[in-house]
């Protein structure tokens, strides 16, 4: 059961400290005259369904005294027991009704177990979370008035204006988020922004457009209308051609519309395309744009079994093997999936055996970082040393891969990979003498 420690005070509208509920009350804070504009006033505001909006903006600054002990969310309808705690009337006869008769907080034995609504910290709450609701709800008025002026403008101007409308309206996007992404839909605004792509486009106003494009709610008919092959190379020419910001935009865009069931598939064949994800994934200085960039090489890989031939043939491969040491841990198993996908290929096994860093990068890999990066990794030396036997196992073994599948076979890992780990050391062991291949398997060399 989780403990919750209610603290004494709390703080309201203005930076002000309330001691406690006697000090609410004499200072008005319960009047229905607080701060923030009636929040009261007229038609009271269902508490649920005001604390189901302001959810998602955070909910770090709720005072302690309005979240309930045992579910640790803001209470709808307190209620104390002899105690003198409170709880969420639901959670405590959940308590009650399951044989308990102690405080879940303090673990004092009830003398009774009546319950008391407390309608001076309801009434509280509810204020509190009213004035939030209100000054929200003007925020988002404000914003959405923005957001109007900003697309009919756009209609009218032209040149540099255009393009310094476009970056307002993609900081208010990006700043207000949800509250201007609504509004820039409900204008209209999807369809004006897609209007402005096409092929005499200027890299300035697209990369501003696809900025703003990929942070609203995209329906089937948006997407089909971004899927017109103008505006698709335009996208293609910019994740070639732009920033690292464009680029990743550009990318993102991408794998918006592949969500779409009617995706035009034949996108994914451009080679202009592949190789501008591939530029974005080999840029090391942006962490943001490597991780985008192979999370929809991935995705293109699992989506159209016929691009992974296209991309061995622009030199993904190669490209990605020697990225391996320069991975982070998220973007290193994106990158050996892509790899495991690859070698499923006649050709995409004969890249890997013909890179020299293939077998020492994937045998560095084994047990170093998770299970699935070695599953991964493993299953592409299988692949591998089961092409070229003589070659590539003999250049495994002396990489250290022996003593690394002794290891997997010995730890905690799932039957599976045991199973794989001892198929390969088998495949392994055929071009060495038996006392030969048992020293290959000490560790001491593969530990440093």
């Amino acid at each position: 059961m989780p403990q919750f420690q209610q603290h004494p005070s709390w703080t309201v509208d203005g930076g002000g400290l309330v001691l406690d509920l006697e000090t609410a009350v004499k200072d008005g804070i319960l009047g229905g005259t607080a701060a923030g504009g009636g929040a009261l006033s007229g038609a009271k505001l269902d508490l649920k369904k005001m604390i189901e909006e302001l959810e998602p903006a955070g909910a770090d600054d709720i005072p302690s005294v309005f979240i309930c002990p045992i579910s640790l969310d803001p209470m709808l309808d307190p209620v104390t027991l002899c105690t003198g705690q409170t709880y969420e009337r639901s959670n405590i006869q959940k308590w009650l009704s399951m044989g308990h008769r102690t405080c879940p907080t303090t673990m004092q034995e009830l003398w009774e177990d009546a319950v008391t609504p407390n309608r001076t910290l309801h009434h509280l709450i509810h204020t509190w979370f009213s004035q939030r609701y209100l000054r929200m709800k003007k925020r988002s008025e404000d914003v959405g008035g923005q957001a109007a002026e900003l697309l009919v403008s756009l209609r009218r101007v032209k040149g540099q204006a255009r393009i310094q409308n476009l970056k307002e309206l993609r900081k208010l996007v990006a700043l207000q988020s949800t509250a201007a992404r609504k509004a820039v839909v409900e204008a209209g605004g999807v369809h004006l922004l897609s209007s402005l792509l096409g092929p005499f486009t200027s890299h300035a106003v697209g990369s501003e457009v696809i900025a703003i494009l990929v942070n609203l709610q995209l329906d089937s008919d948006a997407r089909s209308n971004l899927m017109q092959p103008a505006k698709i190379s335009l996208v293609v020419d910019m994740l070639n051609e732009g920033t690292v910001d464009t680029k990743i935009n550009c990318a993102r865009l991408v794998e918006l519309l592949m969500e779409d069931r009617n995706f035009r598939s034949e996108i994914l064949s451009s080679l202009s395309l592949l190789v501008g994800l591939l530029r974005l994934v080999k840029d090391k200085r942006h962490s943001n744009g490597v991780a985008t960039g192979l999370g929809l090489l991935k995705t293109i890989c699992n989506h159209k079994q016929q691009v992974r031939g296209l991309m061995v043939s622009v030199g993904a491969v190669a490209q990605l093997v020697e990225l391996l040491p320069h991975l982070s841990s998220e973007c290193l198993e994106l990158a050996l999936q892509i790899l495991d996908e690859l070698s499923s290929l006649p050709e995409g096994r004969a890249s890997l055996k013909d890179c020299s860093q293939t077998i020492p990068n994937l045998v560095k890999l084994l047990m170093r970082v998770s299970e699935a990066c070695t599953q991964y990794a493993l299953s592409i030396l299988w692949s591998v040393c089961k092409l070229a036997p003589d070659e590539c196992a003999s250049h495994a073994v002396e990489a250290g891969l022996a003593a690394k599948l002794l290891l997997v076979i010995q730890s905690g890992c799932s039957p599976s990979l045991k199973q794989r780990s001892a198929e390969l050391l088998k495949l392994c062991s055929l071009n060495y003498p038996d006392t030969l291949f048992i020293s290959k398997c000490k560790l001491t060399r593969t530990i440093q």
